[in-house]
């Protein structure tokens, strides 16, 4: 039983399979990074390129993601004071992105599921923080974080 055991070990290391379980989390980055790649060339601020928001044409509110395509494109850039006032929140965003990417490969790696075991609370302080963003986002003392 024990050989058994150290066989399926070794079988887990070998690197066909770590090839294999670091396939997913390598296609997901090569998107995003294709993603950010094309906002980085093709620039929103220049009309015509992206769509405009629907919400802002038809009621003049700013969504969670208004400025988030001028966000990233800053980001891209370099310019990290441009993409924080564009969309703060598409920031941090990043940001968390890149933490759970990495937690995620270092799983996979490992041979272990990546698992996010969210609470109902931490779920719910989620989207009170993005009401909470996009309301005061919309409010005349909240202009600084209009895109």
């Amino acid at each position: 039983m024990r050989a058994e055991t150290e066989s399926a070990e070794a079988a887990r290391r070998s690197a066909p399979a770590l090839l294999a379980r670091l396939l997913v989390p390598a296609g997901v980055l090569a998107a995003v990074a294709g993603a950010f790649a094309y906002v980085g060339a093709v620039d929103p601020n220049e009309p015509g390129h992206y769509p405009a928001c629907p919400l802002l044409r038809l009621t003049g509110i700013y969504c969670p993601g208004c400025g988030g395509l001028r966000s990233a494109h800053a980001f891209v850039h370099g310019d990290f004071t441009a993409a924080l006032g564009a969309n703060a929140l598409a920031v941090a965003g990043y940001g968390l992105f890149a933490v759970l990417w990495a937690v995620w490969v270092v799983r996979a790696a490992r041979g272990r599921p990546p698992r996010i075991d969210l609470r109902p609370a931490q779920l719910w302080g989620a989207g009170v923080l993005v009401a909470v963003f996009t309301l005061v986002r919309n409010l005349p003392f909240g202009s600084w974080l209009h895109p």
